[in-house]
């Protein structure tokens, strides 16, 4: 399997509001990114869809290591909770229903063809990578607002 690196990110201008997303693939010395919009969403959603569309660019599958600053993100894999929410019938610990889990599903379907772990890094930082996603995923939202009438 190949072994490709991933950063993600996601933001919002409101939150719900206009949001942006971006991420940046990394595989034997080439970089490929790919970005994106909604006109409405969340943080969360976005730091999703970053994750899902990196996946999706992937034409075989991968070893592959995910760095986000998410922790909603991370930890729902590192901690074992979407484990435990496909075990609850999708309803967290308090007995509410899972939020975004139309974009868990998708990303769920997306990790069947990889191997997948996620890292959680600190975002608004020092790392260069996370830091161009969060810039990326900010011009989005500019882009978005500019040529789409978002608000």
């Amino acid at each position: 399997m190949k072994k490709v690196t991933i950063y993600t990110d996601g933001a919002c201008s409101g939150n719900p509001g206009v949001g942006g997303w971006g991420a940046i693939l990394m595989y034997n010395g080439h970089e490929k990114v790919c970005s994106g919009y909604d006109k409405l969403t969340t943080n969360n959603r976005m730091e999703m869809f970053a994750v899902i569309m990196a996946l999706k660019n992937l034409k075989e599958g991968c070893d592959v290591e995910v760095y986000t600053d998410s922790a909603y993100v991370a930890d729902a894999f590192n901690k074992g909770w979407v484990e435990q929410w496909q075990a609850s019938k999708w309803k967290t610990a308090g007995k509410s229903e899972v939020k975004n889990q139309d974009l868990w599903k998708e990303l769920l379907l997306e990790m069947q063809r990889h191997k997948v772990r996620y890292l959680k890094v600190k975002g608004h930082s020092d790392n260069e990578f996370n830091n161009r996603c969060d810039e990326i995923a900010r011009e989005q939202i500019q882009k978005c607002k500019k040529n789409q009438s978002c608000d």
